[in-house]
């Protein structure tokens, strides 16, 4: 075995690593930090309950990360509703079903595009925050000021962070929901003309709880994905390639926002094969 080992080393110019070489190391990396990853987030998710709580600072990144997404959760909300219904409408018109418009759009608002869109939304605006913040923290040697305090530092940073996330991205999520649904009125109804008693009986016939169901729970995957995720990056910043300080900072928001955005669509199509 020594023999062969040898031989094929001898064959590989020195300096230069093989792609099987390069392949293993580029697994073992990948597995080395989903592994740091998870007992990051374990660690995170245990400090919530851990005595004392925090629950100022949990209101205050409610605050930071549902009230002011309120505006622009909204806001997509009404547009995508009013998309949702104007395509809806010359789709459904040509099958002569445009008496279905409230309950297509009440039913890929809930189910799909509300959980969806408000992560994404959510990501680039509080996820994006979070990553930085922490990130500045730790090439400013703040987190390690706090262990040298005593101060755990997960349980400060990160754990309130993704309870507040917990808390609003389902709050959120609803409100995406009622919104896009009074858009898709807006647009069917008032602008289209589509039977206001119509388009709203559909929907309530339609729309049934495990719908409903269905998007708040996606939502909690959603929240816990990005606060996780967003904070890991954040968290781990010195360990990042691309430069320490600045561009380190730059190149872990980035990451987190793109890592985040991925993810979310990834495990939306895994729990849409699940809720089916």
């Amino acid at each position: 075995m020594n023999d062969l080992e040898n031989a094929a080393d001898a064959t590989a110019p020195l300096g230069v690593a093989t792609p099987f070489a390069l392949t293993g190391r580029k697994v073992l990396a990948l597995l080395r930090e989903l592994g740091a990853f998870a007992l990051f987030l374990l660690m995170a998710l245990a400090r919530i309950f851990t005595l004392p709580l925090k629950p100022q600072r949990i209101l205050e990144q409610i605050h930071f990360i549902g009230m002011k997404s309120l505006f622009v959760v909204a806001l997509t909300g009404l547009f995508t509703g009013m998309v949702l219904g104007l395509q809806g409408y010359y789709v459904l018109i040509k099958f002569g079903s445009e008496t279905a418009l409230g309950v297509m759009v009440a039913l890929a608002l809930i189910r799909e595009l509300g959980p969806v869109l408000t992560a994404l939304m959510v990501t680039g605006r509080a996820g994006s925050s979070m990553a930085a913040e922490i990130g500045i923290m730790r090439i400013s040697e703040q987190i390690d000021a706090l262990d040298t305090m005593d101060i755990d530092p997960v349980k400060f940073l990160v754990s309130p962070r993704l309870a507040a996330a917990i808390v609003s991205f389902p709050l959120l999520t609803a409100l995406f929901d009622v919104i896009g649904i009074m858009g898709g009125y807006l647009t069917g109804v008032i602008m289209l003309g589509v039977n206001s008693g119509t388009f709203m009986g559909r929907l309530e016939n339609g729309v049934e709880w495990v719908d409903v169901s269905g998007g708040f729970l996606k939502s909690l995957a959603f929240a816990i994905i990005v606060s996780s995720v967003c904070c890991y990056l954040g968290y781990t910043t010195d360990r990042r390639g691309g430069g320490f300080g600045a561009r380190g900072v730059g190149n872990a928001t980035t990451a987190a926002v793109v890592t985040s955005s991925v993810l979310v669509l990834v495990f939306d199509y895994v729990l849409t094969s699940f809720l089916m």
